[in-house]
């Protein structure tokens, strides 16, 4: 990766990091889920709503810890926003992909500006913390697809 490149991807991590997107959540959240990283003691919670078509209509959440995590948070809540939630799970396992790939290919353009995190692959102990966000809306995701299998069908 360029100098130039990294640079720009530092400053979109700074940028989240400080003026954070998503940040708070909804009492309409119909799923919740809660997520630390003992390692480092960073935490967040993501709440989510789907609308009637299964797009997340609400996304928001709340934590506290380190640049990257918040940062991802905040860029996730950005970037799935009333998405479909099967797009929305096809950019989790991209993201997941992209930060266990050491080799630093080419991450899917789904991902727009989370390809700023890129760089962390090379830092083991700093993955969790970037998928921290990611973690919790995708646990969401579970829980609500949990519920509607286990919801009666309608006749």
């Amino acid at each position: 990766m360029s100098s130039e490149l990294e640079t720009l991807y530092q400053q979109v991590i700074l940028d989240h990091a400080r003026r954070r997107s998503g940040f708070g959540l909804s009492d309409v959240a119909t799923a919740r889920h809660h997520e630390l990283n003992p390692t480092c003691g960073d935490e967040i919670t993501v709440g989510i709503a789907l609308d009637a078509d299964g797009a997340i209509q609400t996304l928001g959440w709340e934590g506290q810890g380190c640049s990257i995590s918040m940062a991802s948070a905040s860029v996730m809540s950005e970037l799935c926003a009333n998405r479909d939630a099967a797009e929305v799970r096809a950019m989790i396992d991209d993201f997941r992909t992209m930060l266990r790939s050491r080799d630093g290919g080419e991450p899917p353009e789904s991902l727009e500006d989370a390809v700023a995190f890129q760089g962390v692959a090379r830092f083991v102990m700093r993955i969790k913390c970037a998928m921290l966000g990611w973690v919790a809306l995708e646990a969401c995701l579970d829980q609500l697809s949990t519920r509607d299998a286990a919801a009666p069908a309608a006749s």
